[in-house]
């Protein structure tokens, strides 16, 4: 592997986008050499550095995808619809992938596979490398309480975000459940309304909240009779998600082609 990992930043006049390429300046071995955007974005044609306020960086944002021949690995914030073609041409060029996009349909998520059995991708719910820690942690106190204690989680995003519930949500869900030996579909309740009755044992309620410029927070609580304990991870910055998902790209950057997570990452 090089001294350098030379990145492509898919999505990068976004908000994620625009994190990163500010963010990528505190990793000496890392350098932004690529931008793309999807055809027609008004950003197209503009220095990426300037775009995201960090000063010229000599890098235009594109729209051909083909800009991704000059990077090591590709990291990819855009919306979920446009990730297959983006997964695509990237396995076809032989690059690493770190995708961060989230509301992934079940075709999409099967594109994420078919790629990593090409090109190693690190995907994951949430690239906040506190966060992560928080995902350990609630699995191990799901395993300790057991279904006596009854499961809910909030989250809570700005207004502009699309899909709800969060993945991070869904994957901690998904942790929750498995630590508990659980079906995540057969237990999971989203939201409330009505006549429900009593909480079954078991359950596994998910709350998606919108509203604002929040960034991302996440609780866990897991209650019964006379205790509650919580589990929660607050975000006031995309940059706490940039630094991580830029820390995968230099973990994954020569890897061999497989699916991956932050817990790799991480070593955990």
């Amino acid at each position: 592997m090089s001294n350098h990992t030379q990145i492509a930043v898919i999505g990068a006049a976004g908000r994620m986008g625009g994190a990163l390429i500010r963010c990528a300046d505190r990793f000496d071995a890392l350098r932004v050499t690529a931008a793309l955007e999807r055809p027609g974005h008004d950003a197209v044609g503009t220095d990426a550095g300037l775009h995201a306020g960090r000063g010229e960086l000599g890098v235009p944002i594109a729209d051909d995808p083909g800009v991704l021949r000059d990077a090591d690995v590709c990291i990819d914030f855009s919306f979920h619809a446009s990730v297959p073609d983006h997964l695509r041409q990237a396995a076809s060029l032989g690059k690493a992938f770190v995708l961060g996009a989230t509301g992934l349909s079940d075709a999409e998520s099967g594109e994420v596979a078919q790629a990593a059995e090409t090109v190693p991708v690190v995907w994951a719910p949430n690239r906040s490398l506190c966060m992560n820690l928080l995902f350990a942690l609630v699995e191990q106190a799901a395993r300790a309480l057991g279904t006596e204690y009854d499961a809910e989680i909030v989250e809570m995003h700005h207004r502009h975000k699309h899909d709800a519930p969060s993945g991070t949500a869904l994957h901690l869900a998904r942790r929750l459940a498995a630590a508990r030996d659980q079906d995540p579909d057969a237990v999971a309740c989203h939201g409330r309304h009505g006549e429900v009755g009593e909480r079954p044992r078991g359950e596994i309620g998910i709350h998606a909240l919108r509203g604002g410029d929040v960034v991302g927070e996440h609780t866990v609580s897991l209650a019964a009779d006379g205790e509650r304990i919580e589990l929660a991870h607050r975000a006031s910055s995309r940059e706490n998600f940039a630094f991580g998902a830029l820390k995968a790209a230099r973990w994954v950057h020569g890897r061999e082609a497989g699916l991956y997570d932050m817990q790799d990452v991480l070593g955990l």
